[in-house]
């Protein structure tokens, strides 16, 4: 289920631990010494101030856990927690932190190493988040600004205008998983069900909270400075020259393999699931095995769509190629 609610509160003033939750950082390092601390400096600067650190550091060979060290001795261990990372790539180390039962707060946010938080990025969200019932899968997410590697702002990422629902969630991800915020509910539904298939963390909880019938607010304004540099492991999905390569990309099977990862991975969800949205996913499944006509016939039941005309016009040209 979507939702309207609109962000007011970017002027935020720091709040009282005693009236607020605690919120769950889950940063995932490898290799990051050259942008490391200004992350972390930009968490220590958020105004909503009630928050613990779970670095999970995936085997980096330069600085990175030094760094981490030192914010810890400054921070403190009881806030500031390093843990070593399964070393299967971006994805399996956030899965493995929101598999960890003893990680455990109101609220968890995604944190990369070289973005830079806006001082309101925590407050904001949870704002939202505190809107919703604690046993309703809830999820802010939202755009990002665009900075180079000398944190100089140089766009934005695209404006998606569509509600989010488990029919874009099949076809697209949303935003990037460093604005994403979630509540215990969704956590717990992740721990249990997440696996090694998972593609992107942040694609999967986006799948995972429509799937179950959650909540998602996607926020317009932009509360995270995305680093754009030659480092990225996925870069900013703008721009026309990134449109034509996840073109080439989606008609050259990957979004037929990614999809077909994906539907493995929500097998576990089914019993949780919406009869409606159990009706989306079958005529999806569907039109993946189907003839051309046929392909075209469940497609267009299922109902699914991505955010762009563009986008749209991609998929309809992967079911006819037989890409999806």
């Amino acid at each position: 289920m979507s939702d309207s609610f609109l962000v007011k509160e970017s002027n935020a003033v720091s709040v009282s631990n005693e009236t607020i939750g605690k919120v769950a950082i889950l940063l995932c390092t490898y290799q990051g010494e050259r942008y490391l601390a200004q992350q972390i400096d930009s968490i220590i600067s958020q105004t909503y101030d009630n928050w613990v650190i779970y670095a999970s550091d995936d085997g980096s060979q330069d600085h990175t856990l030094e760094i981490l060290r030192v914010y810890q001795k400054k921070i403190g261990a009881e806030r500031f927690f390093i843990l070593s990372g399964p070393q299967k790539g971006y994805a399996n180390n956030f899965i493995s932190l929101v598999k960890k039962q003893d990680i455990s707060a109101e609220y968890y946010a995604f944190c990369d190493q070289d973005d830079i938080w806006s001082v309101d990025k925590l407050y904001v969200a949870i704002q939202w988040l505190k809107k919703c019932a604690v046993d309703t899968p809830s999820l802010y997410c939202g755009r990002t600004a665009l900075v180079n590697e000398f944190g100089v702002r140089v766009g934005n990422s695209p404006l998606f205008k569509y509600p989010p629902s488990f029919k874009n969630a099949l076809v697209q991800s949303l935003a990037g998983g460093n604005t994403m915020v979630f509540n215990h509910a969704l956590k717990a539904i992740a721990g249990v069900t997440a696996n090694s298939d998972v593609i992107s963390h942040d694609w999967w909880f986006y799948i995972l909270v429509t799937a179950c019938g959650g909540r998602v607010y996607y926020d317009f304004e932009s509360h995270v400075s995305y680093r754009q540099h030659s480092d990225n492991v996925i870069g900013a999905n703008a721009g026309v020259l990134s449109g034509f390569t996840r073109l080439r990309k989606m008609l050259g099977g990957r979004f037929l393999e990614w999809n077909r990862r994906n539907i493995k991975a929500i097998d576990p969800l089914k019993e949780r699931m919406p009869p409606s949205n159990l009706m989306v996913l079958e005529n999806f499944e569907r039109a993946r095995c189907s003839p051309l006509l046929k392909r075209c016939i469940f497609l267009i039941r299922s109902g699914v769509y991505r955010q762009t005309l563009q986008g749209n016009l991609a998929l309809w040209v992967a079911v006819l190629l037989n890409r999806i």
